[in-house]
């Protein structure tokens, strides 16, 4: 029983901190089920909206959005370069189209951001053992720059989870679920938000927000390659947002009391 109700809260406040993602995938089934045209420059309409009300409501600050402007940037900068390269395609209309690439897109990475910031708010996070910036922001920016490089010199991906793995075997992330601490190791829920990425992104593209080129003629699953591609881009949006926080080292009675 103290298993079936650790989940359920665990469950309701991750679900909660899905609003903004939950709010795209919304929108992505309707739109494509009532077959609205424009529908990216609808999706973006929306997406502006809720950011809006987010913040008025009050569950988002404003340096909270300012971290997710910065990461839709990222994204879009990725989006622009891929599309470009023929990683994949947006293949409706739109008005909002830059370079091939609807301008909505970019909220699809920051949604990834805003579930962090919505994590930490409601789960009380804290980081014990964060590594020192000399190491985790060189490392972000090689991450960054192998999603581009690797189109003209070898995929370095592998080579960058084993230097992750070296940064960051010593730390971990304290959670609270309803008032009791619990401890798992950083890389682990790095894995485990990219999981669950990989398993949005099969529904994202199964309501048509982009198509791989295998998946023009007819959807199909998603390689499970993408896991790790979601794995080290997790890790980007979670230095940031933990740079913003600055809960680099958990209090050390909660550490103590914490169960793994």
């Amino acid at each position: 029983m103290k298993i079936v109700h650790f989940l359920f809260h665990f469950t309701t406040q991750e679900a909660l901190s899905c609003m903004f993602p939950a709010v795209i995938f919304l929108s992505l089934a309707l739109s494509k089920h009532f077959a609205l045209p424009h529908r990216y420059d609808i999706l973006l309409g929306v997406c502006l909206g809720t950011q809006w009300i987010m913040y008025r409501s009050g569950l988002e600050t404003k340096d909270e959005i300012k971290v997710i402007a910065v990461f839709h940037l990222v994204g879009l900068l990725l989006e622009l370069y891929k599309v470009h390269m023929g990683s994949w395609a947006y293949p409706e209309d739109a008005w909002t189209k830059v370079g091939g690439v609807p301008l909505y897109s970019g909220f699809m990475y920051a949604s990834v951001a805003s579930y962090i910031c919505q994590a930490w708010h409601r789960l009380h996070l804290e980081m014990v053992r964060w590594p020192s910036l000399y190491w985790i922001v060189p490392l972000g920016v090689l991450i960054y720059l192998n999603f581009f490089t690797h189109h003209f010199i070898p995929d370095l991906r592998w080579p960058l989870v084993v230097l992750l793995a070296c940064v960051f075997w010593r730390t971990g992330v304290l959670y609270s679920v309803d008032h009791q601490s619990y401890r798992m190791p950083l890389i682990a829920a790095f894995f485990l938000i990219g999981f669950f990425i990989w398993i949005a992104e099969n529904i994202a593209t199964f309501f048509g927000a982009w198509a791989y080129p295998d998946q023009v003629q007819m959807w199909r699953i998603v390689s499970p390659e993408k896991i790790s591609s979601w794995f080290l881009l997790v890790i980007i949006s979670i230095l940031i947002v933990a740079q913003l926080k600055g809960g680099r080292k958990g209090k050390q009675k909660r550490v103590r009391n914490a169960r793994v």
